[in-house]
């Protein structure tokens, strides 16, 4: 049977002693060791966080501009946090990198608990809120710390992570679905007989419609977010379960195909994606808890491209001058 030639390709280069030797975390990845170069331990598990300090910074002058809420802003610096600790974790394979990695995962997702959990809330429930937040984060870093064990920050960071997804999945539902609330028909009808001022009917139809859009969407960004950290998981434990053999397909492929077989690559830049795809779903769900999505729009063309919230007037006043410049 003939042998389908492989295309052209540089072998892999043996792994040597690094610029940061020896390795002190208690984790090491599928990746071999400083094949590539002296100075990052694992390549391409580094340079995959590029992606987080990109959309991190990213998300922070969409903040600033578009005037979204602090806590968001405060989020965006913990995502980039994450990247750039995984970007040193990966680089060196240091013990106090892995934990600047590995907490900051922690100290953002409560960062989103907060923002989930304490809106609307009388002031004592928030500082109440961020306390217990505080000390759990502490708890947390001092346990994780003593017993070195990476299953538990793996659980504890899942079991965060479910819990603000479940609850913004409900907040979302009670707000947007109407069968969850009472019916915009009987609001505007007590309304009008307690004398209050009540949409008109062409208003109330707007905002059916126009909620029953934004909800689809919602889901459809939530199920996006979902199957790229999903994947990204599914993808990561392939690459821990059979680490000897993709080491082989590498090596046999060679340079630089070999580098698509890197699967904890894979779970940075799935759940890098992911990550911002909550953070973004958050930030459009607080403007409509504010009864303000008429002043944003979701600017997210095609699944494959990065979504932003943005003000209407932004995007006017961009468009405008971008009318401009065309015409001088």
């Amino acid at each position: 049977m003939p042998q389908w030639p492989y295309p052209p390709f540089i072998p892999y280069p043996p792994s040597k002693a690094g610029y940061w030797s020896p390795v002190t975390s208690t984790l090491n990845w599928c990746e071999e060791d400083y094949y590539a170069t002296i100075y990052s331990a694992e390549i391409v598990n580094t340079l995959t966080n590029l992606l987080f300090m990109f959309l991190g910074v990213k998300g922070i002058r969409s903040c600033r501009r578009n005037g979204h809420d602090t806590i968001f802003q405060v989020a965006f610096y913990g995502y980039l946090l994450v990247g750039f600790g995984s970007f040193l974790f990966h680089s060196t394979l240091k013990y106090p990198m892995q934990l600047v990695d590995e907490l900051s995962m922690i100290y953002t997702t409560c960062l989103m608990c907060y923002a989930s959990f304490s809106y609307s809330r009388p002031s004592w429930v928030r500082v109440f809120l961020a306390v217990f937040l505080t000390g759990l984060a502490v708890f947390i870093t001092l346990y994780y710390h003593y017993l070195g064990d990476p299953v538990f920050h793996q659980n504890a960071y899942a079991l965060l992570t479910t819990i603000v997804v479940l609850r913004s999945m409900y907040t979302m539902e009670v707000t947007l679905r109407p069968k969850w609330r009472k019916s915009r028909e009987e609001d505007r009808l007590e309304r009008e007989r307690k004398g209050l001022p009540a949409p008109s009917k062409e208003r109330q139809h707007y905002e059916n419609v126009r909620d029953t859009k934004t909800l689809k969407t919602m889901w459809f960004m939530v199920i996006y977010g979902l199957s790229m950290f999903l994947g990204g998981f599914f993808i990561w434990t392939l690459d821990n379960k059979f680490c000897t053999k993709l080491r082989g397909w590498r090596k046999q492929i060679g340079l630089p195909w070999g580098l698509l077989l890197e699967g904890h690559g894979w779970w940075h830049l799935m759940t890098g994606i992911g990550a911002y795809l909550y953070i973004i779903w958050g930030i459009w769900l607080r403007h409509i808890l504010n009864k303000r999505q008429d002043e944003f729009h979701l600017q997210w063309s095609h699944f494959w491209k990065i979504p932003d919230m943005i003000r209407v007037d932004t995007e006017k006043t961009h468009f405008q001058n971008g009318i401009s410049k065309k015409i001088s």
